[in-house]
């Protein structure tokens, strides 16, 4: 064997192009109420409110009348866009086909821009008022279910201290819907939480027991549904002081405003030298929380909090 032969080694590169590690589809999207809108603000809904049947007047007596009150919420347009440039030059010096990945990337970023329209309306302030121009803000209600304060279940429901997802916080929270007046019979129910909440979930006799369900709820080792909920996984809930916010809705909970879908346009930028292939991505939408009591916060202590990774 020649000892020159080493000179002729070459190195080679894999032609797999992967996308790294990140949420690729939408957790939340198709779980909440969603419409299309134009305009720079919109009323996706509109409530009625109720009357109390009262004894008559008396006999021949006027008849009296009951005045319904009305609530109009609002919602406003987010825009987005994201834009991507592949040097035709720099192509020819490369055995990979990188455009098809690029346009998953964009989509990728585009579901995530849903979820995070709605996880931060979830409890953030909504406009409520007749019309645009006599708006007033309605803030979330903080005080705890337990009391009948507000529309939060604390971190240290059922416990000395702050604890995780619990099934003791799970029947708390249909009880609160059911005190609500919220229809779980016909609603969809949907409670948001995160990798933290599954373990919590797991460790739990009650849920992964057949002796307390007459249904498997494990699907491939995962929690899908229980105690009527739909379980949806998200790592992108607010979290503060190791504790995380999950989110707990009747679909009638929580808008989504759509004011230009997921629109995508690639094409050669003729006026920039190469002539590079650009892939150009947009949306428009908007979020809003929905009736008080539709939707439910529910503190859980997290300890891996400060270790959260996007996207």
């Amino acid at each position: 064997m020649s000892e020159n032969l080493p000179k002729l080694f070459t190195t080679q590169f894999s032609t797999v192009l992967a996308l790294k590690l990140q949420q690729k589809q939408s957790k939340l999207r198709g779980r909440v109420q969603e419409g299309f809108h134009v305009g720079k603000q919109a009323s996706p809904i509109q409530y009625v409110g109720a009357i109390q049947m009262k004894p008559p007047a008396g006999r021949f007596a006027p008849i009296g009348r009951q005045d319904v009150d009305f609530t109009r919420r609002w919602v406003f347009p987010v825009d987005r866009d994201a834009n991507q440039l592949i040097d035709s030059f720099d192509k020819l010096k490369t055995a990979l086909e990188p455009t098809s990945q690029y346009s998953d990337v964009a989509a990728a970023a585009v579901a995530r821009e849903w979820d995070d329209r709605l996880i931060a309306a979830a409890f953030a302030d909504a406009s409520i008022g007749t019309d645009a121009g006599s708006l007033s803000t309605e803030t979330f209600n903080t005080g705890s279910t337990v009391t009948g304060a507000g529309w939060q279940i604390p971190s240290t429901f059922g416990s000395a201290a702050a604890s995780g997802l619990t099934v003791a916080k799970m029947i708390e929270a249909r009880r609160a819907f059911r005190k609500a007046q919220v229809d779980m019979e016909m609603e969809d129910l949907t409670w948001v939480t995160n990798s933290q909440g599954e373990s919590d979930l797991l460790n739990q006799v009650q849920v992964t027991s057949n002796e307390f369900s007459t249904k498997p709820v494990l699907e491939d080792g995962k929690v899908t549904r229980f105690l009527g909920f739909n379980i949806v996984y998200s790592e992108r809930l607010t979290s503060s002081s190791s504790v995380r916010q999950n989110i707990v809705m009747a679909k009638s909970g929580l808008y989504l405003g759509i004011w230009k879908d997921t629109e995508n346009d690639v094409d050669r930028r003729k006026d920039l030298s190469g002539l590079p292939y650009q892939i150009y991505t947009m949306m428009s939408s908007g979020a809003t929380r929905l009736e008080p009591g539709r939707l439910l916060q529910v503190l859980c202590a997290d300890a891996s909090a400060a270790a959260d990774v996007t996207p």
